[in-house]
Order: C-alpha cells, then sequence, then structure tokens
C-alpha cells in the first residue's frame, strides 16, 4: 500500500504479462482483471486521457479558486451574490426542455454501484436510481470497476445477482427506475491510473469509463433518445459548472450526438454555490435538468466555510434541520430559481430506514419522513431522495398526494415570493444548543463511518438512519469547530467545554462501538485505524477540506508490473 502524497511507485520496463492494453501516456496501477480489462479498453482509455488532457488545467484553475474564496472566508469575507453576474440573475432565458424520459422524477432513490443495490434500486418502484459513485462509495479500485461492470450490465438490461446466503436470483423487473449517474466531485484523485505521469482526476474517470461504455445503448432504451443522464456534486461556483458543460460537450461530439442530449442535475450542496445557482443554470442551460438540495453536504460546507469565524457555531447536527431559517431560504430560493428557469427542483434526502424490530420506534421515523416530505411538496419540489427502498412507498404517496397525475410543478409552483430573499436570509446563524449527547454522536459515527469507508462500505446504516460521507462530514467539522473555539455544551446542564472532555469521549465511545459491534468484528474491521485517522482530523490545527482526501491514502494499492519476463 502506497500513501497518495507520495506517489511511490515507479514502474519497471519489463514486458507486460496480463496487464492493461493502454494509449500512450496511460499507466493504470490497480490490479489486473480480465473483467476490468473489458472496461478498460484502449479506446475507452485514450477518451478518458482525451478529457484528461483538454480540462486538467482548467480544474487545476478552479481548485486554486476554492484555495482563494477560502482564504478570503477565513479573513472574515462572507458568501453573497456577485455584482458582476447580476444580468444573468435577472434575465428571462430558460434551459432547454426537460427530456420526456425524465420528466416525472418525484421520488428518487440513491445508493452506491453495487451489484444487488443497483438491482433492488431500479426495481423499487422509485422515478430514478441516482448510482453513487461519490459520498456513498468508498473509492477502491475494486469498488470503482466493478461499478462500471455493474452499470454496464443494468444499462444493457442483463444484470443479475446471485445471492447464495439466500439463495436467490436477483434480476431487473420489466418497470424499472431512470438510471442517473453521480461521478466523484472535482477535487478527488485516481490514484490507480495516472496520465502523463500524474493521477487522473476522479470525476472524468467516472464519467468517461460510464459515458464511452453506455451512451448509445441507454439512449436506445431508457433515454427515448436523450442521455445519458447524471448528478454533479460539490461544485462550488458557476466555472466549475462552465468545465462540466465543455465535457458534456466535447462528450457529445466524440460520440456524434446532438448537442444537449446528455442532461444533469446540480447538486446545490455548498454554501457559495447558492448564490450561484441562477449562473450555474446558465452555464449548463442546454445540459440541465434541475437542481437538488444537498442538505447534508450544505450543512456540512457552512461549518466549512465559516471555519474563521468564532460566531457561527453550530448545535448539535440533528437540531439543523429544514426548518433553520437559512435551511428552508436555500430551499426556496432553489425551488424558485428552478421553476423559473424550466427545470427541476429537487428535494433533500429521507435517511431513514425501517426499523423492524420496534413497530413504534419504525412509525415515528416514517412519520419525521411523512412531514419533511409534505414540507417539500407543498413548498414546490418537484421530488425528493430517499436512501431506504422501504421509503419509496411512503414518499411517493405524499407526492402524488399533492400533485396528482402532474409530473412535475415547474408550471405550477413559481414561489415568486422567494424572490425577496437576502443573503442575509440565506446566511442567518443556526439556532439550538450543544450537548454532550451531541458530541457523543458525532464521535460515534464519524469513527465507524470512517472504519466501514476503508474497509470497502461507503453508505453504512447506523442508529436507525444512512450514514455516507456527507453526514460523516458535519460530525468531523462540528467536532473540530467546538474544539478550536473551546464550546461549552449549553444544552444539558453541564456547561463543561468540549476541549476538556474529548479525549475521554473518544476512549468511551470506542468501548461502546466495541460493545455494540462485538469484539470479533472489532478486531477484523478498522476501528482503532479510523478513531486515529478522525481524532486526528478533529483536532487538527487547520482543518481539512474533506475526510476523504487524507482517508483515500489508506485504500490506495498500487501493483507492481509483472517481471517475470526478466528473470
Amino acid at each position: 500500500m502506497i500513501g497518495l502524497g507520495s506517489y511511490g511507485y515507479t514502474a519497471p520496463s519489463s514486458k507486460k504479462i496480463n496487464a492493461y492494453d493502454v494509449p500512450q501516456g496511460v499507466d493504470i496501477r490497480g490490479r489486473f482483471d480480465e473483467e476490468f480489462a473489458k472496461i478498460l479498453t484502449k479506446d475507452a482509455l485514450q477518451f478518458v486521457a482525451d478529457l484528461q488532457r483538454e480540462f486538467r488545467n482548467h480544474i487545476k484553475y478552479a481548485m486554486e479558486c476554492r484555495k482563494e474564496a477560502k482564504r478570503r472566508y477565513n479573513e472574515g469575507a462572507l458568501p453573497g451574490f456577485d455584482p458582476a453576474t447580476r444580468y444573468i440573475r435577472e434575465g428571462k432565458w430558460t434551459c432547454a426542455p426537460v427530456p420526456p424520459a425524465v420528466a416525472d422524477r418525484r421520488v428518487e432513490i440513491t445508493g452506491p454501484v453495487e451489484r444487488k443495490m443497483i438491482i433492488n434500486a431500479l426495481n423499487s418502484g422509485a422515478k430514478v436510481f441516482m448510482a453513487d459513485f461519490e459520498d456513498a462509495l468508498s473509492p477502491s479500485w475494486e469498488n470503482l470497476m466493478r461499478g462500471q461492470i455493474n452499470l454496464k450490465d443494468a444499462v444493457e438490461g442483463t444484470i443479475t445477482f446471485n445471492d447464495k446466503a439466500r439463495n436467490r436470483v436477483y434480476k431487473l423487473n420489466n418497470e424499472i427506475a431512470k438510471l442517473f449517474v453521480r461521478p466523484r466531485g472535482w477535487h478527488l484523485p485516481e490514484a490507480h491510473i495516472f496520465i502523463d505521469g500524474e493521477p487522473a482526476t476522479g470525476c472524468l474517470v467516472d464519467f468517461g469509463l460510464y459515458f464511452y461504455h453506455n451512451y448509445a445503448t441507454f439512449r436506445n432504451t431508457q433515454g427515448q433518445g436523450f442521455g445519458p443522464f447524471f448528478y454533479l456534486p460539490k461544485m462550488e461556483n458557476s466555472r466549475e459548472a462552465k468545465i462540466w458543460n465543455s465535457v458534456f460537450e466535447k462528450a457529445e461530439k466524440m460520440a456524434g450526438i446532438e448537442k444537449g442530449s446528455i442532461r444533469a442535475t446540480v447538486l446545490i450542496e455548498t454554501l457559495p454555490a447558492v448564490f450561484q445557482m441562477d449562473e450555474i443554470l446558465y452555464e449548463l442551460r442546454d445540459h440541465s435538468v434541475g437542481l437538488n438540495c444537498g442538505r447534508w453536504d450544505y450543512i456540512f460546507s457552512y461549518v466549512k466555510t465559516f471555519q474563521g469565524h468564532p460566531d457561527r457555531l453550530l448545535p448539535d447536527r440533528g437540531q439543523v434541520g429544514m426548518t433553520q431559517h437559512f435551511m428552508r431560504s436555500y430551499s426556496d430560493l432553489l425551488i424558485r430559481t428552478c421553476h423559473r428557469r424550466g427545470v427541476h427542483a429537487m428535494g433533500g434526502m429521507a435517511a431513514q430506514i425501517p426499523i423492524r424490530d420496534d413497530p413504534t420506534a419504525n412509525e415515528a421515523a416514517f412519520e419525521l419522513v411523512r412531514k419533511d416530505k409534505q414540507r417539500e411538496v407543498k413548498a414546490g419540489h418537484d421530488g425528493t431522495w430517499a436512501a431506504h427502498p422501504g421509503l419509496i412507498k411512503t414518499c411517493m404517496e405524499v407526492f402524488t398526494n399533492n400533485m396528482g397525475n402532474t409530473p412535475n410543478q415547474i408550471e405550477t409552483v413559481k414561489r415568486d415570493d422567494a424572490s425577496n430573499l437576502t443573503e442575509d436570509d440565506l446566511l442567518q446563524r443556526p439556532r439550538g444548543v450543544r450537548t454532550m449527547e451531541g458530541l457523543r454522536l458525532n464521535t460515534r459515527v464519524g469513527i465507524q463511518y470512517l472504519a466501514a469507508w476503508l474497509t470497502g462500505s461507503g453508505s453504512v446504516p447506523l442508529y436507525n438512519l444512512m450514514e455516507d460521507a456527507a453526514t460523516a462530514e458535519i460530525s468531523r467539522v462540528q467536532i473540530w469547530q467546538w474544539l478550536k473555539y473551546g464550546v461549552e455544551l449549553d444544552g444539558d446542564g453541564l456547561g463543561v467545554r468540549v476541549n476538556h472532555v474529548f479525549g475521554r469521549v473518544v476512549e468511551e465511545e470506542m468501548a461502546r462501538i466495541e460493545r455494540e459491534v462485538g469484539k470479533e468484528k472489532f478486531k477484523k474491521g478498522m476501528y482503532k485505524e479510523a478513531c486515529k485517522i478522525f481524532t486526528r482530523q478533529c483536532t487538527a490545527s487547520t482543518l481539512d477540506d474533506f475526510l476523504t482526501l487524507d482517508a483515500y491514502n489508506y485504500i490506495v494499492i498500487h501493483h507492481p508490473k509483472d517481471v517475470s519476463s526478466k528473470l
């Protein structure tokens, strides 16, 4: 295993045996597998390399701009609407019409690109399945390549899964959800594929391989002449959206399909992006099918953006919901913006999962979901997200009861009242208290999620919620913020400072995790490694931009080339 920071592997110059057939300048350092080779064909890799070469400097510049913005925020500046793009916000333009294949998106299910998950999600009764290479996936070489194989089989309609433990074969129903794919964010490298001596950009690998192998079949089957369809994560401004638009145009040109065939929904899940929603849609106007309230990452981004602002400390994460003024304002403005431009305004994630052994707790969880979805549909959202197939029916009933047979609310709910929302509305400090139980839950969830991620699982059920990287990030940055500013736990009468108890809390929560998962699983899992990484990041003097960037070093495995021909 080689740390990503050093890239210490040098390929021997031997004749390759059992190696991928790669174009010039491409070096694959993940292990060879004959199944993977069907995805990593020379032509597909050439397409990825072409994308990388054309856009890498644009991506590097965008990442530098993020650093510059962070510096300004840390020095006291606040994000806001850009006066230079006021003409876009006030203009009367619209995006290209929504393709008929995805007019109705009232309930979408999300999950990693695992084989059984893909089948269950496509069969779930949801209108859309967002197959995730990002927050719900641990990006090991195995997971990424098997995910590409799984998606190719799904698009071709041949995907099956033989569950020997249950003696059951899973396959697709006649009616399935529309497939959207979410590649990784701009910031994540793909350290198993080097192009011209440097790691490839993760999202270009995810997008490029999937598009290359599936665009023709997808358009003929699911897309009704359009597609493929994507979700785009973690963007902070329209400059980053413009890069995606150029990537789409290049892909369409390569494939010989019409401009505007590819369609994407952008997740508004960073605080700076909420002030650029019109601009993001404008850059993607030929390729957009809307925006989505990525609420968990948005909360994480609020802390990250204001990491230098001691007057903006968050209460317990469980108290930062959509009823907080800054969250409700973000949702309302997103609906108005999307409907003004003729595209979908998608709601947020219901992270609850069915609680099978406690009917009372299960009904309480489902009631929370109903209330949340009721709020979304009445506000004007065109659809919502669910993390578990068991929630689809409940979410669908709420949206259908309110929307009837209309596929969306683009034309019927304009939310002109949201035009009065100001920067202050979008930045209002969250209200609430901080408690010892909040600190303990953050610690427990953060460590357990990271342990699962390090061992290959990016989506984990914990305490009756589905946790992914976004929710784990809230736990991490919240503890970091509380420690940095010596926060007092003011919500349960204790009055102690987090700094005085964090070390003890970590020890006690590790003991609790061991009791909950059992000694055997605790010993085999990477809980101790996860604890070290998590506590190091929580106590660091400067906040790491992403939990997974540092953790990625632990799952990169470079396989040396076969050197037997030299022996």
